[in-house]
């Protein structure tokens, strides 16, 4: 008997990220795209799925690009399917800097594990390294002193397209609503995954413009199909398109 997977040329998103030609190859649209890419591999896991799958260890290392440098989830290993009559307790198994800060004491996994990892994973993405210390800025209020442009991978350069750039500042918006410390306040990954698709933008001001307090008050929820948005300040309402 044989297993044969689809070789995966571009490697891994973690060793992308650690040579400087490779990263610069992975444009900021091929960064945006990888994180739509993961989101929609997600949703398919946690909605698509019956029992769902949570994959339990979402790094960029477990991320894998092919020749296309399109991103797959890979290593479904420490993969579960939930079972509604069971507790779903489990041990600690995931990379550590990924771990949803609800599972180091109730040792149960939901989807909303695989959430908070996937906002961590995103942030890396646009920053081209992990985001141990932005993780503990976000969650303290020296966070209002940090302007997006500021942790973008400086290996790339702002990008001049309005549009590319709504785009990096949507993807971050949905990173951090992702890595809310209150698992019940994060989105699905199928809200996510269905935002990140969306032909609509979040209208804002130049990149340079927003901070990361804004993306952090901004919150995001659905109603009849509708985006609202209740900060007044650079990101202002739309309406989700449905039927694209």
């Amino acid at each position: 008997m044989f297993l044969i997977y689809e070789y995966m040329a571009g490697g891994s998103l973690f060793c992308v990220f650690l040579n400087n030609i490779e990263a610069l190859e992975l444009d900021w649209i091929k960064r945006v795209k990888t994180v739509k890419d993961t989101a929609c591999a997600l949703s398919y896991l946690h909605h698509d799925w019956h029992p769902p799958i949570v994959h339990r260890d979402i790094s960029s290392n477990n991320i894998l690009l092919n020749s296309n440098l399109e991103a797959c989830i890979s290593d479904f290993g420490t993969a579960r399917l939930l079972d509604p009559d069971s507790s779903n307790q489990t041990m600690l198994v995931r990379t550590y800097g990924y771990i949803a800060p609800e599972l180091a004491y109730t040792i149960v996994v939901t989807e909303n594990c695989d959430v908070y990892s996937f906002g961590v994973l995103a942030l890396e993405t646009l920053m081209g390294k992990h985001s141990s210390e932005l993780l503990v800025s976000l969650s303290a209020s020296s966070s209002k002193n940090i302007m997006l442009s500021d942790i973008l991978d400086p290996r790339l350069s702002l990008p001049s397209d309005r549009r590319v750039a709504k785009d990096i500042v949507f993807a971050a918006t949905m990173a951090i609503a992702c890595l809310s410390l209150n698992p019940k306040f994060r989105p699905t990954m199928k809200c996510v995954s269905q935002e990140l698709l969306s032909r609509k933008r979040l209208v804002a001001h130049r990149l340079q413009a927003v901070s990361l307090l804004q993306l952090k008050d901004h919150d995001l929820y659905m109603d009849e199909g509708r985006i609202q948005s209740q900060n007044s300040g650079d990101i202002v309402e739309i309406q989700a398109s449905s039927s694209t």
